[in-house]
């Protein structure tokens, strides 16, 4: 199986929507935090193999990674570009569905990020130059 490479949605500030949720998760939560990046890893190893309870597919080529603490269901929304899965967006939940509002965002991030994937892949920063 290959490995599948996962990068994270940059919106046209300059923001990472994914990556800035799981650094607020982390000051309050440091467990649902590891817990969101571990989905993230599983994404990585198994790409389109991952299923259920850890993924599921949702609508219009949108999967979710699944992560539930307690009574709070967190989503983490992507979709596979090519050996690629971007991360676009996350919800956060209490009831099982992912409200209709996020899969939405995330479907119009996707057509960005397809429109001009360069632009809208965030980088991280090499320290080494």
């Amino acid at each position: 199986m290959p490995h599948t490479e996962v990068c994270f949605f940059k919106d046209d500030d300059g923001s990472v929507p994914v990556l800035e949720f799981i650094e607020e998760l982390a000051k309050r939560d440091r467990k649902v935090a590891r817990k969101c990046v571990a989905r993230i890893e599983a994404l990585q190893e198994f790409g389109h193999e991952l299923r259920r309870p850890l993924a599921d597919i949702l609508r219009d080529g949108i999967y979710e990674l699944r992560i539930r603490v307690g009574r709070v269901n967190y989503r983490l929304l992507y979709f596979f570009h090519g050996q690629h899965a971007a991360v676009l967006a996350h919800a956060l939940t209490k009831e099982k569905e992912v409200p209709n509002r996020d899969i939405e965002r995330a479907i119009e991030r996707m057509e960005r990020f397809k429109d001009d994937p360069e632009r809208h892949t965030y980088e991280e920063a090499n320290p080494n130059g």
